[in-house]
């Protein structure tokens, strides 16, 4: 596995307005996770996240979890804040990594978390590891899901009846899956979709 991006300063925007989104519940309820301008971060909205983890809150003790597309870092953040047993955070852009490293610290939560300064596919093709919940949440407009789920449900990362979260454009509808995953939620909020779906083994 390569290590975790290390600890580094970065100048975090100030902890409201555009670049900023709360953590909804558990330990760091109320507290806010600051992310840098990059293309295509786009943060799962407070009332999304908050249906996502209503959804999961039967599942997400103890969880280890995979945030592929972690940008801000907010659902794996959330994930921790409620009590999984640990997140791997995948993200390409260096700064948010970095930022996502620093905010970490910040929480107190580096102990349960790594941070992997790659790219999703890269992160795909390394020695897998089993999760029992992944989040799902590329840019929009390119593809992204139709590419990297086939990866993620060969590879060997998905333990027994793994729950996979996937956001996409609305008018997309539910994502192409492998036949044997089941759509357990499919909601939407303006133009997003989002999906809770099972893989069975």
């Amino acid at each position: 596995m390569i290590p975790a991006v290390s600890t580094h300063k970065t100048d975090l925007p100030a902890a409201t307005g555009r670049n900023s989104v709360r953590i909804i519940a558990g330990e760091w309820r109320g507290r806010r996770v600051n992310f840098p301008d990059v293309a295509g971060l786009r943060p799962t909205p407070d009332r999304v996240r908050e249906t996502l983890f209503n959804w999961l809150q039967d599942h997400i003790a103890g969880a280890r979890c995979l945030d592929l597309f972690a940008g801000s870092g907010a659902l794996g953040l959330e994930a921790l804040s409620r009590g999984a047993g640990e997140v791997v955070f995948v993200e390409s852009a260096q700064a948010a990594a970095r930022a996502l490293q620093e905010q970490l610290v910040r929480f107190g939560g580096q102990r349960k978390a790594r941070v992997m300064e790659q790219g999703a596919g890269r992160f795909l093709r390394s020695a897998p590891t089993a999760f029992d919940i992944v989040f799902m949440d590329p840019p929009f407009g390119q593809n992204a899901l139709a590419e990297y789920v086939p990866l993620l449900d060969a590879g060997g990362w998905l333990n027994p009846r793994a729950l996979v979260y996937m956001e996409n454009e609305k008018k997309a509808g539910v994502p192409p899956v492998p036949l044997h995953w089941e759509v357990l939620k499919s909601k939407s909020a303006g133009e997003v979709g989002y999906h809770l779906l099972r893989a069975n083994a």
